[in-house]
């Protein structure tokens, strides 16, 4: 069974993101899901990883998602590894609520799965760190390897009521250069 991780695209939802918010983002490659770049080229052979993905929707935005949250056990080198907030199916993507007030992983959690050697980090939300950390923490990921994939969705639907899935994820960038985000499509095999 194949699931689309990816949030369709539509005139609604850029409508959503404001003023000149739209063109910059959609320039940029960062609309939708994506994951920034950071000077860096997304190998080929992470098209195909073996994933997991994380319920961590108990743990809201109050406080960050840490590695007490997930069973760090099952994560392997070279895995994509998905969180499951449910944020972006409570705050419309392209509010300002979505992009300011979104779950983000402590910092800890996130050198932890740096030093486990994965491939992507992918969430349902805005970025693994909010506002000014948001970016350099990309970056970090990037320089380590790593890359991080933004508001993905249907996380759920792999989940069931399990703490935590296995599947083969999927991702496909656009291919463009010279842009500081890919947009890109992920699609998990079950």
């Amino acid at each position: 069974m194949f699931i689309d991780i990816t949030l369709k695209i539509t005139p609604k939802l850029i409508e959503n993101v404001q003023g000149s918010e739209v063109k910059l983002l959609t320039n940029n490659g960062h609309i939708g899901t994506h994951f920034d770049v950071m000077d860096k080229e997304f190998p080929l052979e992470y098209v195909e990883r073996p994933g997991i993905v994380f319920d961590v929707s108990g743990v809201g935005t109050a406080r960050e998602i840490s590695t007490d949250d997930i069973d760090l056990s099952k994560v392997k080198a070279d895995m994509f590894v998905a969180f499951y907030s449910g944020f972006i199916e409570k705050h419309e993507y392209g509010t300002q609520a979505y992009f300011s007030g979104h779950p983000h992983l402590a910092v800890a959690l996130i050198e932890e799965l740096l030093a486990r050697k994965i491939s992507i980090i992918g969430v349902d939300f805005a970025g693994v760190r909010r506002g000014q950390e948001h970016t350099p923490m990309d970056q970090r990921c990037a320089d380590r390897g790593v890359f991080v994939i933004e508001n993905l969705c249907n996380l759920k639907t792999i989940l069931g009521d399990a703490p935590a899935a296995f599947f083969t994820a999927n991702t496909y960038p656009i291919n463009y250069t010279g842009m500081s985000g890919l947009p890109c499509r992920v699609v998990a095999k079950m």
